[in-house]
Protein backbone atom coordinates (compact mmCIF):
# COMPACT_ATOMS: atom_id res chain seq x y z
CA UNK A 1 0.00 0.00 0.00
CA UNK A 2 2.85 2.56 0.73
CA UNK A 3 4.29 1.70 -2.34
CA UNK A 4 1.05 2.81 -4.12
CA UNK A 5 0.89 6.18 -2.70
CA UNK A 6 4.82 6.55 -3.38
CA UNK A 7 4.16 5.72 -6.88
CA UNK A 8 0.80 8.31 -7.13
CA UNK A 9 3.12 11.31 -5.20
CA UNK A 10 5.61 10.64 -7.63
CA UNK A 11 3.36 10.98 -10.70
CA UNK A 12 1.25 13.49 -9.27
CA UNK A 13 4.07 15.60 -9.20
CA UNK A 14 5.77 14.78 -12.70
CA UNK A 15 2.55 15.89 -13.90
CA UNK A 16 2.69 19.43 -11.74
CA UNK A 17 6.00 19.56 -12.73
CA UNK A 18 5.19 19.42 -16.60
CA UNK A 19 2.02 21.74 -15.94
CA UNK A 20 4.05 24.52 -14.99
CA UNK A 21 6.71 23.71 -17.58
CA UNK A 22 4.11 24.39 -20.34
CA UNK A 23 2.80 27.52 -18.57
CA UNK A 24 6.36 28.59 -18.09
CA UNK A 25 6.98 27.77 -22.17
CA UNK A 26 3.77 29.31 -23.37
CA UNK A 27 4.10 32.79 -21.26
CA UNK A 28 7.99 32.79 -23.01
CA UNK A 29 6.14 32.87 -26.51
CA UNK A 30 3.89 35.11 -25.24
CA UNK A 31 6.08 37.64 -23.77
CA UNK A 32 8.67 37.31 -26.74
CA UNK A 33 8.68 39.76 -29.60
CA UNK A 34 8.89 38.27 -33.36
CA UNK A 35 12.18 38.61 -35.04
CA UNK A 36 13.13 41.34 -37.59
CA UNK A 37 12.74 38.48 -40.51
CA UNK A 38 9.11 37.73 -39.37
CA UNK A 39 8.35 41.11 -38.72
CA UNK A 40 9.33 42.08 -42.57
CA UNK A 41 6.86 39.81 -43.33
CA UNK A 42 4.05 40.64 -41.73
CA UNK A 43 5.25 44.32 -42.69
CA UNK A 44 5.04 43.46 -46.18
CA UNK A 45 2.48 40.68 -46.78
CA UNK A 46 -0.16 41.21 -43.99
CA UNK A 47 -0.34 45.58 -44.42
CA UNK A 48 -3.78 45.36 -42.29
CA UNK A 49 -1.70 44.64 -38.99
CA UNK A 50 0.20 48.37 -39.70
CA UNK A 51 -3.50 49.77 -38.57
CA UNK A 52 -3.39 48.35 -35.11
CA UNK A 53 -3.19 50.22 -32.27
CA UNK A 54 0.13 50.36 -30.33
CA UNK A 55 -0.83 48.89 -27.53
CA UNK A 56 -1.95 45.51 -29.65
CA UNK A 57 1.19 44.87 -31.49
CA UNK A 58 3.12 42.88 -28.57
CA UNK A 59 0.03 41.04 -28.21
CA UNK A 60 -0.22 40.23 -31.64
CA UNK A 61 3.48 39.03 -32.12
CA UNK A 62 3.51 36.50 -29.03
CA UNK A 63 0.39 34.80 -30.31
CA UNK A 64 1.91 34.73 -33.79
CA UNK A 65 4.78 32.58 -31.68
CA UNK A 66 2.32 30.87 -30.11
CA UNK A 67 0.71 29.88 -33.53
CA UNK A 68 3.99 28.86 -34.77
CA UNK A 69 4.94 26.69 -31.95
CA UNK A 70 1.45 25.14 -31.87
CA UNK A 71 0.52 24.46 -35.62
CA UNK A 72 2.51 22.46 -38.51
CA UNK A 73 2.01 23.62 -41.92
CA UNK A 74 2.25 21.02 -44.73
CA UNK A 75 2.30 22.21 -48.40
CA UNK A 76 0.02 20.37 -50.81
CA UNK A 77 0.35 19.50 -54.31
CA UNK A 78 4.31 20.01 -54.57
CA UNK A 79 4.13 23.22 -52.48
CA UNK A 80 7.23 24.19 -50.42
CA UNK A 81 6.37 25.94 -47.09
CA UNK A 82 8.16 29.21 -46.54
CA UNK A 83 8.39 31.75 -43.85
CA UNK A 84 6.71 34.00 -46.09
CA UNK A 85 3.50 31.08 -45.66
CA UNK A 86 3.60 30.53 -42.07
CA UNK A 87 3.99 33.82 -40.65
CA UNK A 88 1.44 35.82 -42.85
CA UNK A 89 -0.68 33.04 -42.40
CA UNK A 90 0.04 32.64 -38.74
CA UNK A 91 -0.09 36.66 -38.50
CA UNK A 92 -3.49 37.02 -39.99
CA UNK A 93 -5.53 34.13 -37.58
CA UNK A 94 -3.74 35.80 -34.58
CA UNK A 95 -5.18 38.82 -35.45
CA UNK A 96 -8.79 37.45 -35.03
CA UNK A 97 -7.61 36.81 -31.32
CA UNK A 98 -5.11 39.38 -30.55
CA UNK A 99 -7.59 41.37 -27.77
CA UNK A 100 -9.36 38.52 -26.47
CA UNK A 101 -8.51 35.09 -24.79
CA UNK A 102 -9.95 32.83 -26.99
CA UNK A 103 -7.35 30.63 -28.58
CA UNK A 104 -7.34 27.37 -31.16
CA UNK A 105 -7.10 25.22 -28.66
CA UNK A 106 -7.74 21.69 -30.80
CA UNK A 107 -5.84 23.31 -34.09
CA UNK A 108 -2.37 21.63 -34.78
CA UNK A 109 -2.00 21.39 -38.62
CA UNK A 110 -2.85 23.74 -41.83
CA UNK A 111 -2.58 22.09 -45.37
CA UNK A 112 -1.76 24.76 -48.26
CA UNK A 113 -2.09 24.55 -51.74
CA UNK A 114 -1.10 26.37 -54.55
CA UNK A 115 -4.04 27.51 -55.46
CA UNK A 116 -7.14 26.47 -55.39
CA UNK A 117 -8.29 22.71 -54.49
CA UNK A 118 -10.95 20.25 -54.84
CA UNK A 119 -13.07 19.09 -52.07
CA UNK A 120 -15.61 16.05 -52.21
CA UNK A 121 -18.62 17.12 -50.59
CA UNK A 122 -21.31 14.93 -49.82
CA UNK A 123 -25.22 15.51 -49.59
CA UNK A 124 -27.89 13.22 -47.76
CA UNK A 125 -31.43 14.08 -49.28
CA UNK A 126 -33.41 10.74 -47.51
CA UNK A 127 -31.96 7.85 -48.44
CA UNK A 128 -29.94 8.85 -51.47
CA UNK A 129 -26.20 9.90 -50.70
CA UNK A 130 -25.31 12.47 -53.16
CA UNK A 131 -21.42 12.91 -53.58
CA UNK A 132 -19.33 16.03 -55.97
CA UNK A 133 -16.42 17.19 -56.35
CA UNK A 134 -16.20 21.03 -55.46
CA UNK A 135 -13.44 23.57 -56.05
CA UNK A 136 -12.40 25.76 -53.04
CA UNK A 137 -10.07 28.43 -51.97
CA UNK A 138 -10.72 26.87 -48.38
CA UNK A 139 -11.83 25.14 -45.65
CA UNK A 140 -11.75 24.56 -41.87
CA UNK A 141 -12.58 21.45 -40.70
CA UNK A 142 -14.32 20.89 -36.89
CA UNK A 143 -11.18 20.86 -34.85
CA UNK A 144 -8.81 21.17 -37.18
CA UNK A 145 -7.61 20.80 -39.76
CA UNK A 146 -7.80 24.33 -41.54
CA UNK A 147 -7.32 24.12 -45.79
CA UNK A 148 -6.39 26.83 -47.42
CA UNK A 149 -4.99 27.74 -51.21
CA UNK A 150 -1.88 30.25 -50.86
CA UNK A 151 -2.84 32.17 -53.74
CA UNK A 152 -6.03 33.10 -52.41
CA UNK A 153 -4.62 34.00 -49.14
CA UNK A 154 -2.08 36.36 -50.57
CA UNK A 155 -4.48 38.28 -52.59
CA UNK A 156 -6.91 38.40 -49.42
CA UNK A 157 -4.05 39.88 -47.01
CA UNK A 158 -2.63 42.14 -49.91
CA UNK A 159 -6.03 43.61 -50.25
CA UNK A 160 -7.04 44.63 -47.20
CA UNK A 161 -10.28 46.68 -47.74
CA UNK A 162 -12.54 44.67 -50.33
CA UNK A 163 -14.24 42.78 -47.28
CA UNK A 164 -12.84 39.41 -48.57
CA UNK A 165 -9.92 37.58 -46.83
CA UNK A 166 -10.29 33.51 -47.06
CA UNK A 167 -7.95 33.25 -44.15
CA UNK A 168 -10.28 35.32 -41.60
CA UNK A 169 -13.11 33.35 -43.21
CA UNK A 170 -11.88 29.79 -42.29
CA UNK A 171 -10.32 31.00 -39.07
CA UNK A 172 -13.75 32.43 -37.71
CA UNK A 173 -15.46 28.85 -38.69
CA UNK A 174 -12.72 27.60 -36.13
CA UNK A 175 -13.52 30.02 -33.54
CA UNK A 176 -17.08 29.22 -33.96
CA UNK A 177 -16.38 25.32 -33.80
CA UNK A 178 -14.76 26.17 -30.07
CA UNK A 179 -18.65 26.54 -29.25
CA UNK A 180 -18.87 22.63 -29.91
CA UNK A 181 -20.71 23.05 -33.10
CA UNK A 182 -20.11 25.64 -36.27
CA UNK A 183 -23.29 27.12 -36.41
CA UNK A 184 -22.58 31.18 -36.33
CA UNK A 185 -22.56 30.98 -32.14
CA UNK A 186 -18.89 30.98 -31.48
CA UNK A 187 -18.56 31.46 -27.44
CA UNK A 188 -19.44 34.61 -26.65
CA UNK A 189 -17.44 37.54 -24.75
CA UNK A 190 -17.88 37.93 -20.82
CA UNK A 191 -20.03 41.29 -21.74
CA UNK A 192 -22.16 39.47 -24.09
CA UNK A 193 -25.86 37.62 -23.97
CA UNK A 194 -26.71 34.38 -26.26
CA UNK A 195 -30.52 36.20 -26.56
CA UNK A 196 -28.80 39.39 -27.74
CA UNK A 197 -26.24 37.63 -30.46
CA UNK A 198 -28.99 35.26 -31.42
CA UNK A 199 -31.96 38.34 -31.99
CA UNK A 200 -29.60 40.12 -33.79
CA UNK A 201 -27.88 37.88 -36.15
CA UNK A 202 -31.07 36.13 -36.94
CA UNK A 203 -32.46 39.43 -38.14
CA UNK A 204 -29.54 40.28 -39.90
CA UNK A 205 -29.12 36.93 -41.53
CA UNK A 206 -32.87 36.82 -42.56
CA UNK A 207 -32.68 40.34 -44.43
CA UNK A 208 -29.26 39.35 -45.74
CA UNK A 209 -31.20 36.31 -47.08
CA UNK A 210 -34.04 38.21 -48.60
CA UNK A 211 -31.76 40.88 -50.11
CA UNK A 212 -29.75 38.24 -52.10
CA UNK A 213 -32.21 36.50 -53.09
CA UNK A 214 -33.49 39.64 -54.76
CA UNK A 215 -30.20 40.34 -56.32
CA UNK A 216 -29.48 43.38 -54.26
CA UNK A 217 -26.09 44.73 -53.54
CA UNK A 218 -24.76 43.65 -49.95
CA UNK A 219 -22.00 45.03 -47.61
CA UNK A 220 -21.81 41.37 -46.48
CA UNK A 221 -20.88 38.83 -49.35
CA UNK A 222 -23.78 36.90 -51.10
CA UNK A 223 -22.42 33.70 -49.94
CA UNK A 224 -23.18 34.13 -46.36
CA UNK A 225 -26.91 33.75 -47.24
CA UNK A 226 -25.57 29.82 -47.54
CA UNK A 227 -26.46 29.47 -43.26
CA UNK A 228 -25.74 31.10 -40.36
CA UNK A 229 -22.24 29.58 -39.96
CA UNK A 230 -21.17 31.28 -43.59
CA UNK A 231 -23.19 34.53 -42.41
CA UNK A 232 -20.41 34.78 -39.13
CA UNK A 233 -17.79 34.12 -41.43
CA UNK A 234 -18.13 36.56 -43.96
CA UNK A 235 -19.01 39.06 -41.48
CA UNK A 236 -16.12 38.35 -39.67
CA UNK A 237 -14.35 39.24 -43.23
CA UNK A 238 -16.15 42.46 -43.09
CA UNK A 239 -15.59 43.74 -39.91
CA UNK A 240 -12.12 43.62 -40.12
CA UNK A 241 -11.90 44.86 -43.52
CA UNK A 242 -14.62 47.32 -44.15
CA UNK A 243 -15.36 48.20 -40.50
CA UNK A 244 -16.62 51.62 -41.06
CA UNK A 245 -19.29 50.43 -43.91
CA UNK A 246 -20.56 47.53 -41.74
CA UNK A 247 -20.83 49.65 -38.24
CA UNK A 248 -23.01 52.45 -40.25
CA UNK A 249 -25.38 49.24 -42.52
CA UNK A 250 -25.09 46.75 -39.73
CA UNK A 251 -24.30 48.70 -36.51
CA UNK A 252 -25.88 45.84 -34.42
CA UNK A 253 -23.89 43.21 -36.19
CA UNK A 254 -20.90 45.76 -35.51
CA UNK A 255 -21.41 45.72 -32.28
CA UNK A 256 -22.13 42.22 -31.54
CA UNK A 257 -18.67 41.61 -33.13
CA UNK A 258 -16.88 44.07 -31.73
CA UNK A 259 -17.54 42.94 -27.99
CA UNK A 260 -16.60 39.50 -29.41
CA UNK A 261 -13.24 40.27 -30.71
CA UNK A 262 -12.91 43.10 -27.97
CA UNK A 263 -11.68 45.27 -31.01
CA UNK A 264 -12.87 48.35 -33.05
CA UNK A 265 -12.00 48.30 -36.31
CA UNK A 266 -13.40 51.54 -37.45
CA UNK A 267 -11.46 52.89 -35.06
CA UNK A 268 -8.00 52.12 -36.24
Amino acid sequence: MAVFFFVLAVGAIALMARYWSNRQRLQRLLSQPISAGHRAIIKRHVPITSKLPMELHGKLEGKINRFLDQVQFTGCNGLEITDEIRVSIAAQACLLVVNSDTWYDTLTTVLIYPGAFKSRQTQHNGYVVIEREIVRTGESWSRGPVILSWSHSQQGAANDADGHNVVFHEFAHQIDDLSGRTDGVPNLGPKQKFSDWALVFDTAFKKHVQLVQKGRATVIDAYGAEGYEEFFAVSVEVFFERPTTLKQEEPDVYKQLSMLFQLDPSSW
